[in-house]
């Protein structure tokens, strides 16, 4: 019997859940839900030699679930991230309750900011943020792209991470360069967002937006039965 035509988006779902048919590829899914991770963190986490892993890595990306891009920081390194908008229709999330949160970047005029204004707009709990090299202030694309998506960033100013001496329980690094400096604790996640302060237009500000509102989704969406 011929096979019925199907359109490019019905071949990329096949092949999505073709590619999540094996357990060893749905740990490395649920593993990149809550952080970003280095393919070594990932082996790690999840107890798989390199070489299997590698082979997991490039099936999920051929079929489009994960991207992995280049450090910010340390150029020799690597970031394992899902695709978010490619899933298959699976419900994937860690299922965090909402909870008080710490947002770190470098200069704390962006990402981090945003980060902590949509967490408190999307889970109604408390957000701050902070950096290691905090700007004198908040980046005016940043202000300007938070009242695009009626987001509040108030009279917030950027400050500096030791001057938050009690830390919530739950840390999240948004940018490369701290994760890597800092050396965090495990317990930290991180999200490797590209810095749109470095990029300049007004354009990549909207895209941090929409890349941080997804990956909030993630954390606290339900957990797949």
């Amino acid at each position: 019997m011929p096979r019925p035509n199907a359109d490019a988006s019905v071949i990329r779902r096949a092949a999505g859940h073709a590619a999540l048919g094996d357990p060893a590829r749905l740990a490395v899914i649920d593993a990149l839900v809550a952080s970003d991770r280095t393919p070594t963190e990932l082996g790690q986490l999840i107890g798989m030699p390199s070489n299997l892993l590698a082979h997991h890595l490039d099936t999920l990306a051929t079929a489009g679930l994960i991207g992995r891009s280049r450090s910010s920081g340390d150029g020799r390194r690597r970031y394992v991230h899902l695709v978010h908008d490619a899933l298959p229709g699976f419900a994937f999330g860690a299922g965090l309750p909402p909870q008080p949160v710490l947002f770190v970047c470098t200069q704390n005029s962006a990402r981090s900011q945003l980060a902590a204004a949509l967490w408190t707009a999307m889970t109604g709990a408390k957000a701050s943020s902070a950096g290691t090299q905090p700007a004198r202030h908040v980046h005016k694309l940043a202000v300007a792209a938070a009242k695009r998506a009626d987001l509040s960033l108030g009279d917030v100013r950027p400050r500096h991470l030791d001057d938050i001496t009690r830390k919530p329980a739950l840390v999240i690094t948004v940018c490369d360069q701290v994760h890597e400096e800092l050396d965090p604790p495990a317990a930290w996640l991180h999200w490797s967002v590209p810095d749109p302060v470095a990029d300049g237009h007004a354009s990549a500000f909207d895209v941090s937006i929409r890349d941080l509102r997804r990956r909030i989704t993630s954390l606290i969406g339900p957990v797949a039965a």
